[in-house]
């Protein structure tokens, strides 16, 4: 019960507002207040003394110190790294180098799993984006000895030039009667052939066994067989092989590092070529760790010259000592490991993809893979690939060991660049995708929409693909990057930095990718195509997309046009010229008549809205101006200011600045020169019809454009509606190659793609595959957006010469479709015959069965082309039937096969 002295409650005066925030639960001093105090003061009746104020205002002031005293930067939280599943303490020790240790397996903390075999994919399914483990699925298609050699063979049998680096090999008992039938042949031949039998999954050199004679080896199950490399490079005298480490960081796509040491592991007998008395003695010939180490002769030794154990750096040092090219093994040291993991991507792609169906394409993978390569050389130091270890051993059982093999992990982690802003970036990333499902707009079908909605949604459907791509360049751009400035003593062999050896590797993968996927995971095929069918960059990202906003603001036609409107070609106008009639027609002049025809080329009749000159063709500012695309009235101004600006300086900084200007104008002089080269080139090809002489294929043409009016319909739906973007792509691909070699041989260049002629050709290529093959349909009339138009907002000034060798290419593509169009209708056995055609006319081509060559495959682009003289006038020579020209010329194969 209150007191009197309280009041009633129902009575009490109103608490005063609590400056303070703090409420009831006011703290008073420990000293200050009795309990007496502390209720009155919990009711609100208590006056409290002047020394209790003051402490108060104490405590009010320290609170709202603390409340204004800047936040205490929080330390830096350290990743966690999982390495229970391993038995090796140096992988333990140079985790604990990046982060701290947990032990567990579901730890969301945890940035890097590591074990020692190989993980299920359940587990890799679970993995959150930001979380890495050190094993690939389907890593077991090149590391069990029998799926090594089972795709391999595959791989011989479509390259057998390519993958040269393999021993013969048979597994048993599939194979047991070709292995038996090739022993026979060699015995027959008095050839002697050791060979050397291994468990389908074995180890550690455990089950080994060489055989002099066929006829001894059993026919056990899981096993396999081999040539036996009898004539190996010997080190003082004894066998070795080497264990080269190579790096996998990513398999979408495929890159590949190779450490630039490793371990040379010797025999412990003395070599000798292996015959019935010596070929038990498997110290001699076997160059397994595992094995040499209980032979009593082993040496360990904590020298790398010495010793039975030695590292790659001293076997480098020997080979230059003794005039070996160390860089030439090296190379095709690199060169086998990329052929070899090239047979795997395909298997580790297809798995990864069904463990991460949700996975960005060109995002930062989940695994990463430390592979242990045996390589032996031989006599010739030819290397040779006897078999790959996924969990290779970390062991330190020597100094050289741990020197090796701890560079390796350490340079393996820094590789990985993991950080603690990954897992903020994966779980956003992860969020957004999760409201993008949730609050997405419903997709609304195409039949309720106009054409103008249907225009958008292509236009924004295109922008969105192009985004996505700039923004996997540009991720694959710092990746790069990162990995430049971090790569310690790894050397990345994939992607290689050459691009003639690029296009090799791509050819070999693509093959790979079709060969082993054959009849399953299109989509997966579909992917693979549009990788290799051709890497944009960055630049040529960006002028696509600025076309998609120029077709969106409708500044420019969009999609395929009706078939009823499509545009006409003039019958005296070259197309070429787009309805300009020159004094000298400069794609037929010579290098002479073209440097002095550039400058006083005319028109010799008023130009209309459709032939207008191209913008690119005018004077552009100077300040728009690149520095090495300036023409040469632009270098003269510049050279001329310069030279004004500098006239009171030294002597010496005016001449240099003279010889500076006269390398530059000599560098564009021999520009041009190549220029007109490149021109004269061009107009020397000529477009081929397969199993037809040039003089042939220059009549098709002639007929194709005097009927031109029968041809358009038929055309048109060809190009526009019957094939797809990959066999359009395939059409102007056939000149594209071709220009490539032509570029190749007259500018003496290996590196083509750096070229600012070639840089111009790929835009004029990208421009006629615009909108659905729009941009080179449009190249046949004289009305319509020209594909020159590309250049108008460019700040590079095309040179006349220039502009004629685009006027070229566009030329070729065009001869080139209506080739393909033609060989496509013959072929089919049911297209317009040009004879019928042009005795018939166009009244009765309605009774005509409209052909339907979108089926039948375009022709290889090597038999496409030709670079002998023109046709004569006037030839119009009997047509003889394709399948009998074809089957004069391919022997060997059907009609229907080619």
């Amino acid at each position: 019960m209150p007191s009197a002295t309280d009041g009633p409650i129902a009575h009490r005066p109103p608490r005063p507002p609590d400056p303070d925030g703090l409420g009831d639960s006011l703290v008073l001093p420990k000293s200050g207040a009795s309990s007496v105090e502390q209720l009155a003061g919990a009711t609100g009746t208590y006056s409290k003394p002047s020394s209790a104020i003051s402490l108060d205002k104490e405590v009010e002031d320290k609170l709202r110190a603390l409340s204004q005293r800047k936040k205490v930067k929080r330390k830096k939280s350290q990743i966690l790294l999982n390495v229970t599943l391993t038995k090796y303490s140096v992988v333990r020790l140079v985790a604990e180098q990046f982060g701290a240790l947990t032990g567990k397996d579901d730890d969301p903390n945890c940035f890097l799993f590591w074990s020692d075999s190989a993980v299920p994919v359940e587990k890799i399914a679970e993995l959150k984006s930001y979380q890495k483990i050190n094993h690939f699925p389907a890593m077991g298609e090149i590391c069990r000895k029998d799926a090594l050699a089972r795709n391999m063979a595959r791989m011989i049998r479509a390259h057998p030039d390519a993958y040269s680096f393999v021993p013969k090999t048979w597994i048993f008992p599939s194979e047991y009667s070709i292995f038996q039938n090739y022993a026979r042949d060699i015995k027959r031949k008095r050839k002697h052939r050791t060979f050397i039998v291994k468990p389908a999954n074995g180890a550690m050199g455990h089950g080994i066994t060489l055989y002099r004679s066929h006829e001894k080896i059993p026919l056990n199950e899981h096993m396999i067989v081999q040539e036996y490399v009898d004539k190996p490079f010997l080190l003082d005298g004894y066998k070795f092989d080497l264990r080269v480490y190579v790096l996998m960081t990513s398999c979408d796509p495929l890159r590949l590092f190779l450490y630039h040491d490793g371990l040379v592991r010797m025999g412990t007998e003395r070599y000798v070529m292996p015959n019935d008395n010596n070929v038990d003695q498997l110290f001699m010939h076997l160059t397994n760790y595992s094995i040499n180490k209980k032979n009593d002769n082993f040496e360990r030794s904590e020298d790398v010259s010495t010793g039975h154990k030695r590292s790659i750096k001293y076997l480098n040092d020997y080979l230059r000592k003794n005039d070996h090219d160390v860089n030439s093994v090296w190379n095709r040291i690199a060169d086998l490991l990329v052929k070899t993991l090239i047979v795997a991507e395909p298997h580790i792609f297809h798995a990864y993809r069904m463990c991460r169906p949700g996975q960005i394409p060109g995002s930062d993978g989940v695994c990463f893979e430390i592979l242990g390569f045996d390589i032996l050389l031989d006599r010739k130091l030819r290397p040779w690939l006897i078999e790959i270890n996924r969990a290779p051993s970390f062991g330190t059982d020597e100094k050289i060991d741990f020197d090796i093999k701890s560079g390796l992990i350490h340079d393996s982690f820094k590789l990985l660049n993991m950080k603690q802003s990954d897992k903020r970036r994966g779980l956003a990333a992860q969020k957004a995708e999760s409201q993008r499902r949730l609050f997405g707009q419903a997709k609304r079908s195409d039949t309720d929409l106009t054409d103008l909605d249907k225009k958008r949604k292509s236009i924004e459907k295109r922008k969105q693909e192009l985004k996505e791509k700039l923004a996997q360049v540009r991720r694959e751009n710092a990746r790069e990057d990162y990995e430049n400035r971090n790569i310690g003593n790894f050397r990345r062999i994939y992607p290689p930095p050459d691009k003639f050896t690029a296009e090799k590797y791509d050819t070999l993968m693509s093959d790979a990718f079709h060969l082993f996927l054959s009849g399953r995971a299109s989509t997966l095929k579909r992917d693979i195509s549009k990788i290799f069918g051709g890497n944009l960059k960055e630049d040529e990202i960006l002028d696509q997309l600025q076309q998609c906003d120029l077709e969106g603001r409708g500044k420019s036609a969009k999609g395929p046009r009706p078939l009823a409107s499509m545009p006409s070609v003039v019958a005296d106008e070259d197309p070429e010229t787009d309805g300009m009639t020159y004094d000298i027609h400069e794609d037929d002049a010579t290098p002479s008549e073209l440097n002095s025809s550039t400058s006083s080329t005319r028109v010799s009749r008023p130009l209309g809205r459709a032939t207008q000159p191209s913008p690119m063709l005018k004077q552009r500012p100077q300040s728009a101006q690149r520095p090495m695309s300036r023409p040469m009235s632009a270098a003269k101004n510049a050279y001329t200011t310069h030279r004004s600006r500098s006239l009171t300086r030294p002597a010496s900084s005016a001449m240099q600045n003279e010889e500076e200007a006269k390398a530059h104008a000599a560098a564009r002089e021999r520009e041009d020169e190549l220029t007109r080269r490149t021109l004269c080139a061009l107009n020397e090809m000529r477009i081929k019809f397969p199993g037809k002489t040039d003089e042939e294929a220059g009549w098709i043409l002639d007929q194709i454009n005097d009927n031109w009016k029968y041809h358009k319909p038929r055309i048109a739906s060809y190009w526009l509606v019957k094939l797809d973007s990959i066999k359009r792509r395939k059409v102007i691909d056939i000149v594209r190659s071709n220009v490539r070699a032509v570029l190749q041989r007259t500018w003496r260049s290996s590196d083509v793609d750096s070229l600012r002629l070639y840089r111009i050709f790929n835009r004029v290529f990208n421009r006629l595959l615009w909108s659905h093959g729009q941009g080179l349909w449009n190249c046949f009339s004289t009305s319509g957006n020209s594909w020159e138009t590309i250049f108008s907002k460019s700040s590079d000034v095309i040179t006349p010469p220039e502009m004629s060798c685009c006027r070229r290419i566009v030329k070729l593509c065009r001869d080139c479709l209506l080739i393909v169009y033609q060989f496509a209708a013959e072929a089919k056995g049911q297209g317009a015959s040009l004879s019928a055609s042009i005795g018939e006319g166009v009244t009765h081509s309605n009774t005509r069965t409209t052909p339907n060559p979108s089926k039948t495959p375009i022709p290889h682009r090597s038999t496409l082309f030709s670079r002998t003289g023109t046709m004569s006038p006037g030839m119009a020579p009997p047509m003889t039937p394709l399948s009998q020209r074809m089957s004069r010329i391919y022997k060997s194969r059907s009609f229907d096969e080619l």
